[in-house]
C-alpha cells in the first residue's frame, strides 16, 4: 500500500526528547476527512498533547485514539522527526512514511528503511522549481529566530556566557554575530540579532540570496561572501556564532575548524542548527532539550537538533500549514499520481522499494542513486 492510495493513515506520538510538536492537527484531520470521508485516521493516545490538543480534540474531529501498534499499522504515518531506534521494528515494505527524514546524516536508519523496502518521502527535500523548499521554511523560520534568543540567553554569565548584551548599551558595544548562510534559517536567525542590537555579519556564496538579504535593510548588518579565510579573519572577534547552512538532503559542508573554534574568547556560544545534518562547525555535536550545551575549548555549543519542539503549538501549526497540501494528495490520490500531479514530491522520495532515490542519501551510503518514478 505504500505507493498506493492510503486507507488508513497513523499520527504518533514523537520520542524524541522534549518533542512536543505532533504530525497533524485536529482541523487537519478535518481537512482531510473533509477530501476523503473512508480515511481512517488513528492518533496515537496523547500525541498531541504537548502542543495543546487533546485526545477529545481529535476525536470531534472524526480521528480514533489509537496505541503506537494502531498507528504505525496503518497504510501511511506522517509525522514530525525521523524514526529512531524504537521506531525501527514498524517499518516494513506496505508503508508509506511522510516526515523529516535528514538521512544523509541518519545512515543506520537509511540502510533499515532499504533493507525493509519502506517508501518514504522527507519533507525536507521536497523542492519547487525555485529552490524553495515549502515544508522546511516554517521550521527554519522558528528555529532561526530561536537560534538568536538562545545565543542571547547563553552569553549571560550566569548561563556561562562571557557576561555580554547582545545589543550592549549606552557606551558600551554591542555583541558581534555571525551567521553562516543566507537561507530562512540564517536570515531568521539575524533578523532577531539585528534587531536586537548586535552587529551581524552573514556568510553567503548565493549572490541572488545575499542580495536579497541586502534588501532587507536590516541594521547593523553586513553581508559577505563566505570564505574560509574570511571566515577564520572573524571567528576571534565573534560572540555568537549561528550556523543555518543546509543543502537539502546532504550533509551539512564544514565551514568552522577547531582551530578556528580554539581562537574564540571563552563564554562564546556557538548555535549549530544544521546539526540534523551533521553540522557545519566541527566541535559541535548534536544535544538535547534536557542537555542543551557543552563546553569545548571554553566555548558554549548548542546543537539541539529538534530546536522548534520547545515551541511546539507555533511549530505545530506552522507545519502542518504547509504539509497537509501534499498530505490532501496522497491520501485521494497515492503516491505515484500524486508526483505526476506535484512533480517536487519526487524530490522527497529519498527511498523507495529498496533503491535510494537521493543523491544526497546516496552519496552518504556510497550506493547508486536510482530515479524515483522508475520505482514507484
Amino acid at each position: 500500500m505504500g505507493k498506493g492510495v492510503p486507507n488508513s493513515l497513523g499520527i504518533p506520538k514523537e520520542v524524541k526528547n522534549k518533542e512536543n510538536r505532533v504530525g497533524l492537527t485536529p482541523s487537519g484531520v478535518r481537512s482531510l476527512l473533509s477530501v476523503r470521508p473512508d480515511l481512517k485516521i488513528i492518533v496515537q493516545v496523547d500525541a498531541g498533547v504537548g502542543a495543546g490538543y487533546t485526545n477529545e480534540d481529535y476525536n470531534e474531529a472524526g480521528a480514533v485514539i489509537g496505541t503506537v501498534h494502531n498507528v504505525w499499522n496503518c497504510d501511511m504515518v506522517m509525522k514530525v522527526k525521523e524514526p529512531v531506534v524504537e521506531e525501527f521494528q514498524y517499518l516494513r515494505e506496505d508503508l508509506l512514511l511522510f516526515t523529516y527524514l535528514h538521512l544523509a546524516d541518519c545512515t543506520d536508519l537509511a540502510k533499515v528503511l532499504l533493507e525493509r523496502k519502506t517508501t518514504v518521502v522527507d519533507y525536507g527535500t521536497v523542492r519547487l522549481p525555485d529552490g524553495r523548499i515549502p515544508m522546511l521554511v516554517p521550521m527554519s523560520e522558528v528555529a532561526g529566530r530561536m537560534a538568536a534568543q538562545v545565543g542571547a540567553h547563553y552569553l549571560e554569565s550566569t548561563n556561562g556566557g562571557k557576561g555580554i548584551l547582545l545589543g550592549g548599551t549606552v557606551g558600551t558595544p554591542p555583541a558581534l554575530t555571525l551567521v553562516l548562510g543566507t537561507g530562512a534559517v540564517s536570515v531568521n536567525a539575524a533578523k532577531v540579532a539585528a534587531g536586537m542590537g548586535s552587529d551581524v555579519i552573514l556568510f553567503g556564496v548565493d549572490a541572488k540570496q545575499m542580495e536579497d538579504v541586502m534588501g532587507l535593510g536590516l541594521p547593523n548588518t553586513r553581508v559577505l561572501y563566505s570564505d574560509p579565510t574570511t571566515i577564520a579573519k572573524y571567528v576571534p572577534r565573534a560572540d555568537l556564532i549561528i550556523s543555518g547552512v543546509l543543502i537539502p538532503g546532504f550533509k551539512a559542508p564544514r565551514l568552522v575548524t577547531e582551530d578556528m573554534v580554539k581562537t574564540m574568547q571563552p563564554g562564546s556560544v556557538i548555535i549549530d542548527v544544521a546539526i540534523d545534518q551533521g553540522g557545519s562547525i566541527e566541535t559541535a555535536a548534536v544535544t538535547t532539550h534536557d542537555d542543551p550545551v557543552f563546553v569545548k575549548h571554553g566555548v558554549i555549543h548548542y546543537g539541539v537538533a529538534n530546536m522548534p519542539g520547545a515551541v511546539p503549538r507555533t511549530s505545530t501549526e506552522a507545519l502542518v500549514a504547509t504539509t497537509l497540501p501534499y498530505a490532501r494528495l496522497l491520501v485521494t490520490l497515492g503516491l505515484r499520481e500524486a508526483s505526476e500531479r506535484r512533480p517536487e514530491l519526487l524530490g522527497g522520495v529519498n527511498v523507495t522499494g529498496g533503491y535510494c532515490c537521493h543523491p544526497g542519501v546516496a552519496e552518504a551510503l556510497g550506493v547508486c542513486c536510482e530515479r524515483p518514478e522508475i520505482h514507484l
